[in-house]
């Protein structure tokens, strides 16, 4: 879907996405980087199990929510990445509060 002009350093941070290492750069956020990948979504809706990716990229439509380091229903879009970081796509409903 989407490409980076320029190949992120090698050497740079490294998160992982579903158990894929992903070399990123710094000030990326998670969906940015999920943006790139060959997969762009980042959750499945609960009833009918379609894939949603990131949207707004501002934090106000809630499509790109995620499990990252092991904490559901995260806004990628709001994440800048670390390295070592684990990402898992959502799957099922969300939970947003509590």
């Amino acid at each position: 879907m989407f490409r980076k002009l320029h190949e992120p350093d090698p050497g740079g941070p490294v998160i992982d996405i579903d158990g894929v290492a992903v070399t990123v750069e710094p000030g990326e956020t998670i969906a940015a980087v999920l943006l790139r990948q060959d997969q762009p979504w980042s959750r499945q809706t609960p009833v009918s199990q379609s894939p949603r990716a990131p949207y707004c990229m501002m934090g106000v439509c809630f499509e790109c929510l995620a499990e990252v380091d092991g904490t559901r229903s995260v806004q990628t879009c709001m994440k800048p990445v670390q390295d070592g970081m684990r990402v898992m796509r959502q799957i099922g409903r969300p939970r947003i509060c509590g």
